[in-house]
């Protein structure tokens, strides 16, 4: 497959959408934040599930222009031990975290899938849900993280624009825009349950990578209609090697973006990571958003070697403890949700007689 699929064209069902997120909307930014609210209360309620993620390795193949973690980069780099991982989830464990994202950069001999499949093993034995932000897989090496305890995957586009994603992707297996674009649907036929999608926002025009975000999203709702669906809105934050953005995106047009996709999308989950400052996360709980990372570490490990001096793949912004954000979470009357999943509802998605996973 050469050119892009039918469903990432414009659709007749995506105006009112694109109005919201345009600042020349007829709809202020109050008016979509007070919708935005009602429909998450009525969804979601007043909670907020909470994750930490986990960086198993930083090696990375891959020469993406943005990324701390390119090959180029002159980072220390390393991976974790089975023996270390055990200390790293007991220190996560200890900070009330039962819900992680583990994370490698793509892949390579030092964090090949054999690892990773050792590792979500090992993750599952400590924690009630694994997720996993890695390298694309196959069906069947998908089928095998499910069984193994893996329930999502999160994977960026990064950039939708096709001309932009060519010259950010310098060289390394990432540069495949194409089999990237179908990694979502080789996770859920292979039976992962849910799906984190996102753009890392800046490196391309933010409306139209936000469009083509949601055509994503509204393909995936309508083909594995019984899959969980995430979003997340990740901003450039520093890094090693450099990077400036191209596009800036502001917190005005950061948070148009999150009601608009609220009030379009309102079954599907919204992420906001520690990327942001404290006080925009703080401001979108209770409006938009019903998922974020607490305590984050961004090196490899981290939690049970706090001062661990490696370089992180990007600045965290929002460095409270995981005792401080739930107590602004409390302070707003919403409840912090720490475990929302049990390890029945653990291994590979089944299919319905029509094939599809359920």
């Amino acid at each position: 497959m050469n050119t892009l699929p039918e469903w990432l064209n414009p659709g007749p069902d995506e105006t009112r959408f694109k109005e919201m997120l345009s600042p020349d909307s007829r709809w202020s930014i109050e008016q979509l934040a007070a919708e935005s609210k009602a429909m998450t209360l009525r969804r979601f309620g007043r909670t907020m599930t909470l994750y930490a993620p986990l960086y198993l390795s930083n090696h990375c193949p891959s020469g993406c222009a943005y990324c701390g973690f390119a090959s180029d980069r002159t980072t220390p780099r390393r991976r974790l031990e089975h023996d270390e991982l055990h200390k790293e989830l007991e220190a996560m464990k200890q900070l009330g975290i039962s819900d992680i994202l583990l994370l490698t950069g793509e892949r390579t001999k030092a964090a090949d899938f054999d690892y990773l499949l050792r590792s979500v093993e090992i993750a599952a034995s400590h924690m009630q849900r694994v997720s996993i932000e890695v390298f694309p897989m196959s069906i069947a090496e998908y089928r095998d993280l499910a069984i193994a305890g893996c329930t999502g995957i999160t994977i960026y586009q990064e950039t939708y624009v096709r001309k932009r994603y060519a010259e950010l992707h310098r060289w390394g297996p990432k540069k495949d825009f194409l089999a990237r674009l179908d990694t979502p649907s080789r996770a859920l036929e292979g039976g992962i349950k849910t799906i984190g999608l996102g753009v890392l926002l800046g490196l391309a025009d933010p409306m139209e990578d936000a469009l083509m975000l949601y055509r994503h999203l509204r393909h995936l709702g309508k083909t594995w209609w019984r899959a969980g669906l995430s979003v997340s809105f990740p901003r450039m934050r520093p890094q090693t090697g450099g990077y400036q953005p191209p596009f800036a995106v502001s917190d005005h047009q950061l948070a148009r973006m999150i009601f608009a996709f609220r009030i379009a999308l309102p079954d599907v989950e919204l992420v906001l990571s520690t990327r942001e400052s404290p006080a925009f996360r703080d401001g979108m709980a209770g409006l938009a958003i019903t998922r974020m990372s607490i305590a984050s570490r961004t090196t490899v490990g981290g939690y049970n070697e706090p001062q661990n001096n490696d370089t992180g793949q990007f600045d965290v912004n929002d460095d409270r403890t995981a005792e401080a954000f739930c107590e602004a979470l409390k302070q707003k009357q919403i409840e912090p949700v720490f475990k929302n999943w049990e390890h029945a509802y653990n291994g590979p998605a089944t299919a319905d007689p029509a094939g599809t996973p359920s």
